[in-house]
């Protein structure tokens, strides 16, 4: 393993900021401590950072020493809405708020790069350093975009990672292609006419219609979508009535649905209204399907995929680095940024519990190897 020497140094820094964010998460829309620390590190580095980018994003530009392309490298920041049973010295001081997912380490591994090219500029070209917010519900990066982020900060090429406790520390992966898929976040609302649980034939059910949707979406899978396509579907919430003897009128469903295909994705959508549709006819209720995010799978381009990767050599060495992972079915809205751009989504073995797990906390030993691999990214593309 060769971090570069001058990150293996700024390792401290970079813990430092990272437990200090961990301490203070917010969540999705709602990170404007943390966009003020990253604000504020990244004018005493002597950059000139813009905020509120698509809310609380925030965008700085190293410039290089001649013209040359512009190279993006995006960090998320948002927290969770769970508990942190870490047992850190840095717990999170919010209850019910929490950093399962690491992003508080990709923000700290930016800043860390921000530092070393600061000190270090590229020699043509400029990087773009993107902080952004509300990953975790699917509509920052694409808040951003439409705030003009790619308008006023064009990228020929952009790049991202995430910590991989799948992973053993030391590994990574990354691959030419599809490697996340997209999702759809799904609610279903379903107004029936209740009644007394003596009496259901006085009644329009909604529960019994909500349990009919929920079953019969394990259906879509295997017979309207090829069993061989990545595909996943899940139902994460179902609510309905507060008595044992009352038949409520009204009840929902929430949950999502993934794959690896845009075709797929639709597939999915469309045959989960036609169950509503059909059980609506069924039981006399009214079911009603809303999406309240969707993201579009994570699509690697070739070229900056065999990039990421040879950084990633250079760094951990050839025999760590996965090119052939097959697609995890997580999804990342960095996907949006993808598509105006060519680019590489990586991932970092941090091993430990896994992300979303109360217990999990961002292995720190990340930092100088996930910054050092940006850094040789960057190196690669613009000397």
């Amino acid at each position: 393993m060769k971090p570069l020497p001058a990150l293996a140094a700024l390792a401290s820094d970079m813990t430092a900021w990272r437990r200090d964010i961990h301490a203070h998460p917010e969540l999705s829309g709602e990170e404007s401590r943390t966009a003020k620390v990253v604000f504020d590190a990244l004018a005493e580095m002597g950059l000139s950072p813009e905020g509120g980018i698509g809310g609380t994003g925030v965008v700085a530009v190293v410039q290089g020493r001649e013209p040359g392309p512009s190279i993006g490298l995006r960090a998320d920041m948002d927290a969770l809405p769970m508990n942190d049973d870490s047992g850190a010295d840095h717990v999170s001081t919010k209850p019910g708020v929490s950093h399962a997912c690491g992003h508080d380490g990709h923000t700290a591994t930016l800043l860390g790069v921000a530092r070393y090219l600061a000190a270090n500029p590229p020699a043509r070209g400029r990087v773009v350093l993107i902080f952004q917010p509300a990953e975790e519900n699917g509509l920052g990066a694409k808040a951003m975009i439409d705030d003009g982020l790619f308008d006023r900060y064009p990228c020929d090429e952009i790049y991202a990672y995430h910590n991989m406790p799948l992973l053993p520390f030391g590994e990574a992966a990354v691959r030419p292609g599809a490697t996340l898929n997209g999702y759809k976040i799904w609610e279903i609302d379903i107004q029936g006419v209740g009644g007394h649980g003596a009496a259901p034939h006085r009644t329009k059910d909604p529960l019994q219609a909500a349990v009919r949707v929920a079953s019969e979406i394990s259906s879509i899978i295997g017979r309207y979508v090829d069993p061989m396509e990545p595909a996943l579907f899940t139902v994460g919430k179902l609510q309905a009535g507060a008595s044992h003897n009352v038949i409520p009128h009204e009840a929902s469903l929430a949950g999502t649905l993934r794959a690896t295909s845009p075709e797929v994705i639709e597939v999915m959508w469309n045959q989960l209204h036609a169950i509503c549709e059909g059980v609506g006819r069924m039981t006399g209720c009214t079911l009603t399907v809303t999406e309240i995010a969707g993201v579009p799978p994570c699509i690697n381009a070739p070229a900056q995929a065999g990039i990421a990767a040879d950084a990633c050599a250079t760094v951990l060495g050839e025999d760590k680095v996965l090119r052939d992972l097959k697609p995890y079915p997580f999804t990342d809205d960095f996907a949006y940024m993808l598509q105006h751009a060519p680019g590489a989504y990586m991932f970092f073995g941090q091993g430990g519990p896994m992300v979303h797990q109360t217990v999990y906390d961002f292995n720190d030993a990340v930092l100088p190897v996930a910054s050092s691999i940006f850094a040789r990214i960057v190196e690669d593309r613009l000397g």
